[in-house]
């Protein structure tokens, strides 16, 4: 399985998301990949967001290697999933994506709350309790996902 996590600026939430799953995945021996990725080039190359950085490290997980990505075409290709922390993210994906590759495009907190299409609130204008929130939003959806398809 190939997940690729993706937020706006690839900062905040997918980082976030992206070390979540690499330590879930990881925990079960599970023979995946995971990265992330962000809709817009605005930070291409530097390390998340400092506030994503420790609320990670809190929780045992190291988002230090991480580097942030503009989204590619090839990369509809070459994940299995691309999973999208909310409604804006997904239509900017979609708008890359062939209709084959269309499914693969989901939002993250359905697997917590199936069919309910809610987003993952964008914690960066707020404190490190955004960021928290946020944290244990993706805890659940990525445990329920990993479940789901180990």
């Amino acid at each position: 399985m190939k997940l690729l996590m993706v937020c706006l600026g690839n900062i905040c939430r997918s980082p976030l998301a992206e070390g979540i799953a690499r330590s879930l995945i990881d925990d079960r021996g599970l023979d995946w990949e995971v990265d992330s990725a962000g809709t817009s080039g605005w930070h291409d190359g530097q390390a998340p967001d400092n506030r994503s950085i420790a609320v990670a490290a809190n929780h045992g997980i190291d988002l230090t290697a991480q580097r942030s990505r503009k989204i590619e075409v090839r990369d509809l290709e070459k994940f299995d999933l691309i999973l999208a922390m909310d409604r804006q993210n997904q239509r900017d994906v979609l708008e890359l994506a062939s209709d084959q590759q269309r499914s693969k495009v989901q939002l993250i907190l359905n697997y917590a709350q199936p069919g309910l299409d809610l987003e993952v609130p964008d914690p960066y204008y707020g404190g490190a309790q955004g960021f928290e929130h946020v944290y244990q939003l993706l805890l659940q959806a990525c445990g329920k996902l990993v479940d789901q398809y180990a």
